[in-house]
């Protein structure tokens, strides 16, 4: 299987024609969730934290088509389970303890890493059974530390530059597992028809929890003011 044959059915009728159009559902749930609560707290929190708000809301959207994927086949078997397991584990906790890390210090970015790269590591990795699960936990807790201990080292030194160099790396590895998936499933029977309703409830559920979290979470001494 090429990437040429990926690409094409990219613009198909199966799962892989609609995985960009989960990408712009996640953005469009995002945005409006910025929305409303910019009608609730205060306004200057675009002002503060837009920019990583904005690579969060992106780096979301990304995530979603492989939960698609997954869940529309459910099981796997052990390795690519495994890997499964491992990339949504590590990449969710990274980008979003990077982020919050960025705004909010080592130790309230880690937690929120941790949390999201835990979660979505295991819910994802438990397609394979307990390795996956493992693999899940482990690179969710190691991944969300990582990335809120990175953003905290480059505080003074090109932070926002940094953002956009781990945005795109992250990227580039989401859409080598979402290649990945395609390439295990081909021949693989559908468990559901996974439609979009997960991914506009966990955009809006990981969009609010961030904004939340990087305006009213505590920080430490080095962001405050």
């Amino acid at each position: 299987m090429t990437l040429k044959e990926f690409y094409k059915s990219l613009n198909g009728k199966e799962l892989e024609g609609s995985l960009f159009n989960s990408i712009i559902y996640s953005i469009i749930a995002s945005i409006i969730t910025l929305g409303i609560l910019y009608l609730i707290i205060p306004k200057s929190f675009l002002n503060i934290y837009g920019f990583y708000l904005l690579f969060a809301v992106l780096s979301y959207a990304l995530i979603m088509p492989g939960i698609r994927q997954v869940r529309t086949y459910k099981e796997f078997a052990c390795m690519p389970g495994m890997m499964i397991g491992m990339t949504f584990g590590m990449i969710s906790g990274f980008l979003s303890g990077f982020l919050v890390g960025a705004t909010n210090g080592m130790f309230v970015g880690s937690v929120f890493g941790m949390t999201i790269g835990i979660f979505v590591g295991i819910w994802m990795g438990l397609s394979c059974g307990v390795m996956g699960y493992l693999e899940g936990l482990m690179a969710g807790f190691m991944g969300g530390l990582m990335g809120a201990m990175t953003s905290v080292m480059m505080f003074n030194d090109n932070l926002n530059i940094m953002t956009m160099i781990v945005f795109v790396i992250c990227a580039a590895i989401l859409f080598g597992l979402n290649y990945m998936i395609y390439n295990e499933t081909r021949l693989m029977e559908k468990k559901k028809h996974e439609r979009q309703k997960i991914v506009i409830l966990l955009s809006i559920v990981f969009t609010l929890l961030t904004v939340l979290i990087m305006v009213y979470g505590p920080r430490s001494f080095l962001f405050e003011g």
